[in-house]
């Protein structure tokens, strides 16, 4: 994961199968310690005291209810170890999970596919994002938000224009409005005009602590989820 420093992660999912799995594209990974391996939503958070991780990756239903038992780890995990990465793992596009996992803000939080985190580069932009303190959104997340443009009906992106949801579908993804502005062959005041404009037209507050670029991101799938 170039120069982010190793790091500690628990592993939860309670599949046996795919469990051992992920522990074993972990550990393929150099950066990477998996220091515990949980099956139960009680069993993550005793092994976070324990271990003082850097990052859980967990999946989102686990025992004992299987409904949202990672989501409930990330926002305990906020209060209880600010300092501790989650990233949540689902098998589907559920916008309800993704903007629950943020409400709090997108800080230390990431959003997978289940179907992805076998892919050994994307799993790595993951960790290496979250564990440096930022955030990951899954391209199909904003892939479904792109194609509810396409939908009609009532949507907050129905507000952008072509350009600027370009631009939004870049800064999900989590680009850098330089390279947006090489992408696109604008200049970089161009994308921060557009992204200025996306944050008005989506009517998101000045708020860094729930990085509003993944906020814009994520704000019309609240539409399309209810």
């Amino acid at each position: 994961m170039g120069t982010v420093a190793q790091v500690r992660v628990v592993l939860a999912e309670d599949n046996l199968l795919v469990r051992e799995g992920l522990r074993a594209v972990l550990t393929d990974e150099r950066d990477v310690e998996v220091v515990a391996v949980c099956a139960r939503l009680d069993e993550l958070l005793a092994a976070v005291d324990v271990h003082e991780p850097g990052l859980v990756l967990t999946d989102i239903r686990m025992p004992p209810t299987l409904t949202d038992e990672g989501i409930q780890a990330a926002r305990a995990l906020r209060s209880s170890h600010p300092r501790v990465g989650v990233i949540v793992v689902s098998q589907f596009v559920e916008a309800s999970y993704a903007l629950a996992l943020l409400d709090e803000g997108s800080r230390k939080r990431g959003y997978l596919l289940k179907d992805r985190i076998t892919e050994p580069e994307r799993l790595r932009t993951a960790i290496s994002a979250v564990a440096a303190g930022g955030s990951y959104i899954d391209d199909a997340v904003v892939d479904a938000l792109v194609a509810s443009r396409a939908q009609g009906g009532s949507s907050p992106l129905d507000r952008l224009s072509q350009r600027e949801g370009e631009v939004l579908t870049e800064v999900a993804r989590g680009r850098s409005n330089a390279a947006i502005a090489a992408q696109f062959g604008i200049s970089t005041r161009a994308v921060e005009k557009h992204v200025s404009s996306i944050f008005t037209k989506l009517d998101l507050l000045d708020d860094s602590d729930t990085h509003r670029r993944v906020k814009a991101a994520l704000l019309a799938l609240r539409h399309r989820a209810s």
